[in-house]
């Protein structure tokens, strides 16, 4: 986490990129047990198969939590002061997701607006999002 100020950033400034690992069955069997969400689309790849889709897939709030990631890489989980996130497309099973964001507006109070999103290895958006941080 690096000391952001206010007063350093500007208008289109990018956050630093966090690329995260992988997504493996390890992955989502984790993220199922810490979230509490063994919905069987994310882990049983019998269920999923006679459902039509090919393999498991990602839970979009692990997407979520990538995002997360981002923001408190950039800042202090206490500067968020807005999080929130619209899911795109489906993050399938061996993805590679980095998340990227830039600065879009600076407001009054030393609050800064963030545009976010998470993609894949092939650029596909699967995440788009909008923050709001407080910072010194």
């Amino acid at each position: 986490m690096s000391d952001v100020t206010y007063a350093a950033v500007s208008v289109g400034d990018p956050l630093p990129a966090v690329r995260q690992r992988e997504i493996s069955r390890t992955t989502l069997a984790l993220f199922a047990g810490a979230s509490g969400d063994h919905n069987p689309i994310h882990i049983d790849i019998d269920f999923v198969k006679a459902a039509g889709m090919p393999d498991v897939f990602a839970h979009g709030m692990l997407g979520m939590a990538y995002l997360g990631h981002l923001l408190t890489a950039w800042v202090p989980q206490s500067a968020v002061r807005e999080f929130s996130t619209r899911f795109v497309a489906i993050t399938q099973i061996h993805a590679v997701v980095t998340c990227t964001g830039r600065v879009v507006e600076k407001r009054e109070g030393n609050l800064v607006a963030l545009e976010i999103q998470a993609a894949d290895q092939n650029g596909e958006v699967k995440l788009a999002g909008k923050a709001v941080v407080e910072l010194p």
